[in-house]
């Protein structure tokens, strides 16, 4: 098995990136990795998506950072009197596809010189989560074309109530794939995972 090594962002925060990383995961039965997270340590990004997960082949890897300040990750270092050494944050070691969760968006400081995007490998192919509000389509040109620009494989998923006019124009303006569309649902559940996890694993 060639290992794939997928890297989730998104545009902004609070996008949907765990909702995306929890379905990628479940698709392709991979290992699920999360470097840094900041704040809500009790019901983090990993434990949401191991509750996601319906398949026994996936991993959960433990952060490399755990800070406990909900804010940008060089804040949340600070306050916890430690600051972010990305020597330190090592990928995880299987032979399984790994699906990695970023922090916020790309450009998200994680000490005072380095951002996520520095998290990001030349063979990692990264997906977008893009979703519409006021000045979307700004954030995901930027970051779409801030990584096409450095060479990466980029594709994009939307996520929340389609927005045709949005999604149209960014299509159009980076040729970017598209996986799919995670919709505005009542609740996510592994039976909602995992449909949405069947309907994407052909586009990965």
């Amino acid at each position: 098995m060639d290992q794939k090594i997928y890297f989730i962002t998104g545009i902004s925060t609070d996008v949907g990136k765990t909702v995306a990383s929890a379905i990628i995961t479940e698709a392709l039965e991979a290992d699920y990795w999360k470097p840094v997270q900041a704040g809500d340590l009790e019901n983090c990004d990993t434990k949401k998506v191991e509750r996601f997960i319906s398949n026994s082949n996936s991993k959960f890897h433990p952060n490399s950072y755990a800070l406990h300040t909900p804010m940008s990750p060089h804040a949340a270092a600070n306050i916890d009197g430690i600051k972010i050494d990305l020597k330190k944050i090592k990928v995880p070691s299987t032979k399984n596809h790994l699906v990695i969760e970023g922090a916020g968006g790309l450009l998200v400081p994680l000490n005072d010189t380095q951002t996520v995007l520095d998290l990001i490998k030349p063979n990692y192919r990264v997906i977008v989560v893009s979703r519409h509000y006021l000045g979307s389509i700004n954030h995901s040109l930027l970051t779409i074309n801030t990584l096409k620009e450095k060479g990466f494989d980029v594709s994009v998923i939307f996520s929340g109530n389609e927005h045709k006019s949005t999604e149209d124009i960014i299509k159009k303006m980076t040729n970017v794939t598209v996986i799919g569309r995670i919709d505005e649902e009542p609740y996510f559940d592994r039976n909602v995972i995992k449909e949405y996890a069947e309907m994407f694993r052909n586009k990965l």
